[in-house]
């Protein structure tokens, strides 16, 4: 088998160092890829918004499966396009990935099919919007652009001051762009949250182990958000018990909610949810496979994820069976200087040759410049390690990471302690 992965990130490079220990595959291609991708994948620079080129590889090297990565292509109908074509794609189609793409889309879904989450009112207009917040008793609130933000349309605001500057950046200062056209002005959940992540073939689905993501920049959660700085799996704060009312009060529903609206939901359904004192409720909804969870998730997939994915891609899911390694898994985000602000390109990398061997490193911002591997963004690499407990997890990523440098480094030092608290009480 011939598969094509779609991206560039540490998702797309967990996604194909995955695939390429499955014994149907036969070769992985990779558009457009970077660095550590390129070591282990055949890589080409095509624009992921180019449907035709992107068409045209996949015949001239008959591949027989497309694996798209990010969102935009996802929201734009790439999918779509593929499928007219006659090429097998995972992924959903355009119309089931508003569900990422559209937070009002999504947030009327939920409640037109009693999915809990927290309570909501959309606004096009700032005026109304504004005096909308100022007439609330709260002060905490949760201001969402509509659209894709790259991760980062969601701000959760303590103070009216904090809510109103988060609608005047969004709203007239358009720091995301016409995501911006319309917000979601929403009540702050409390509690922990954690990433589900299902595989669904548009009747049938499968769960991954359960995640817990890092956005913000610093230590204890502070600092501004961000794409992710790190994530650990599986998380005991999702117990049994409360993974089973997942499944039942959201991930069924919400499947049975798009067969009821003819959408064929395949491919991945991120489940973002917050823990709170009444069950679980949904944060956000992604239609892909989150980053940097996937790189603490997939080494914990002890099943064939080529299998896995064609049979999604192609409705046979009925007969699949997950297994999934009984350890833990702990992937810990270095980043640029200054991320998620400004920072620098073209910083040299080193000590990647001194980590140890089964210690797995997923490139996300890297490009090779005269010989040398270099930064090339913000999240530049993930550093994954799997022990049979969180604590060996925990103590032998951070030992390795400490082993890489570049300009300006840095990373959480605190990557799933607060679960190690949790478990050692």
């Amino acid at each position: 088998m011939k598969i094509l992965v779609l991206g560039s990130g540490g998702r797309e490079h967990a996604l194909i160092w995955k695939l390429k220990q499955s014994p149907m595959v036969e070769r992985v291609y990779s558009i457009p890829g970077n660095a550590g991708i390129a070591e282990i994948a055949d890589t080409k620079r095509i624009s992921l918004s180019d449907k035709n080129l992107i068409a045209e590889f996949i015949r001239e090297k008959k591949i027989d499966l497309t694996v798209v990565g990010p969102e935009q292509p996802l929201v734009e109908g790439l999918v779509d396009f593929l499928e007219k074509e006659n090429m097998t794609v995972f992924g959903p189609g355009s119309d089931a990935a508003r569900i990422e793409g559209s937070k009002v889309f999504a947030k009327n879904f939920m409640k037109k099919y009693n999915i809990p989450t927290a309570d909501f009112t959309e606004f096009s207009d700032f005026d109304a919007a504004l005096d909308y917040l100022n007439r609330l008793k709260s002060p905490e609130i949760v201001v969402k652009a509509d659209g894709l933000a790259a991760g980062k349309g969601s701000i959760v605001c303590h103070t009216k001051n904090e809510a109103q500057q988060a609608i005047e950046d969004i709203m007239k200062r358009r720091i995301f762009g016409s995501a911006g056209d319309r917000i979601i002005l929403e009540e702050c959940m409390k509690g922990e949250e954690v990433s589900l992540f299902v595989i669904a073939d548009g009747s049938h689905f499968v769960l991954l182990s359960p995640a817990q993501d890092f956005k913000r920049a610093l230590n204890e959660d502070s600092g501004k958000n961000t794409g992710g700085m790190g994530s650990y799996a599986p998380t005991p704060f999702l117990t049994d018990d409360l993974l089973r009312m997942s499944v039942e009060k959201i991930v069924k529903p919400m499947l049975s909610g798009f067969r009821n609206e003819k959408i064929t939901y395949k491919g991945v359904l991120y489940c973002g949810l917050m823990l709170t004192r009444t069950g679980p409720r949904v944060v956000e909804f992604n239609c892909r496979f989150g980053d940097p969870e996937t790189q603490a998730v997939l080494p914990l997939l002890e099943s064939d994820l080529a299998e896995l994915l064609m049979a999604a891609s192609t409705g046979n899911l009925a007969d699949q069976k997950i297994i999934l390694n009984p350890g833990y898994a702990v992937c810990v985000i270095a980043a640029s200087g200054g991320y998620p602000d400004s920072y620098e390109n073209g910083k040299i990398i080193s000590g990647l040759d001194q980590l140890e061997d089964d210690v797995i490193v997923f490139h996300a911002g890297t490009v090779q410049k005269n010989g040398q591997l270099v930064t090339n963004g913000g999240r530049v690499l993930g550093v994954t390690a799997v022990h049979k407990d969180l604590q060996g997890a925990v103590d032998r990523v951070y030992h390795n990471i400490r082993r890489i440098h570049f300009e300006g480094i840095h990373y959480r030092q605190d990557i799933a302690l607060r679960a190690l608290r949790i478990m050692n009480e």
